[in-house]
């Protein structure tokens, strides 16, 4: 069985070499770099399922790395680690595309939670919905991330895509907020939320001057995705 592989950026070489070997040890393939200027070189020779970016690293830091592999693969997977804790941080991390965010010290276990949620997540994120569905004057393609309208094409995040998604699924009715954070983030905390609420207005931006269709918040309970002509969806 081919293994998963992963990149790892830490520049704590005592620290990284034992994360590395654990990650190993739970039968993933991974290259650490402790510099990152060598971050998305390393990351264009090879091909990886899932990048693991400490934030304050030597010559670049991981929020400027996150945004040099998300043009390069808008696809993969980025989970930050870091010392700090502030919210300012934090949001940063989610608003330049992070799956999730821990904060040094965690328990290795956590982190291995987290890994096999998010690639478990993009491996298994399969329903009976068309590959390409329309929404009003827009194609959107899940399998793809596109959103297609206007002579123009809008590449989307995986969680922007998996949350408009969801919201089509339940078009018309109530998506709870609880529901799509667990299965799309898979956790309900409070960074999880604000990180949603980011992408919620990103979507609205989309949908803004398509008269009959909106994202709207139900106080206490979620979002709904209102199309008032279904006909074209």
């Amino acid at each position: 069985m081919t293994k998963e592989k992963i990149l790892l950026v830490e520049d704590d070489i005592n620290f990284g070499t034992v994360l590395k070997s654990y990650l190993e040890m739970n039968e993933y393939e991974v290259t650490l770099v402790a510099d990152g200027a060598q971050a998305v070189p390393t990351f264009r020779k090879n091909s990886f399922d899932l990048c693991v970016l400490d934030v304050m690293l030597p010559n670049k830091d991981g929020f400027s790395i996150a945004v040099e592999i998300r043009k390069l693969d808008e696809g993969i997977p980025l989970i930050f680690l870091t010392a700090k804790s502030l919210k300012e941080d934090i949001l940063k991390g989610f608003q330049v595309g992070a799956d999730d965010y821990l904060t040094k010290p965690f328990d290795s276990d956590v982190l291995m939670h987290k890994i096999k949620a998010i690639l478990r997540r993009n491996k298994d994120n399969i329903d009976n919905l068309p590959e390409i569905i329309t929404i009003g004057p827009y194609k959107f393609d899940h399998s793809l991330r596109t959103l297609t309208g206007f002579d123009k094409v809008y590449r989307l995040t995986p969680r922007e895509s998996d949350l408009l998604k969801m919201l089509y699924q339940h078009k018309n009715h109530v998506l709870d907020r609880n529901h799509a954070l667990k299965n799309i983030w898979g956790d309900d905390n409070y960074f999880n939320a604000r990180s949603m609420d980011v992408y919620i207005t990103k979507l609205r931006k989309y949908f803004k001057p398509i008269d009959g269709i909106e994202i709207n918040n139900v106080h206490g309970s979620g979002f709904i995705l209102v199309i008032k002509d279904d006909r074209a969806s």
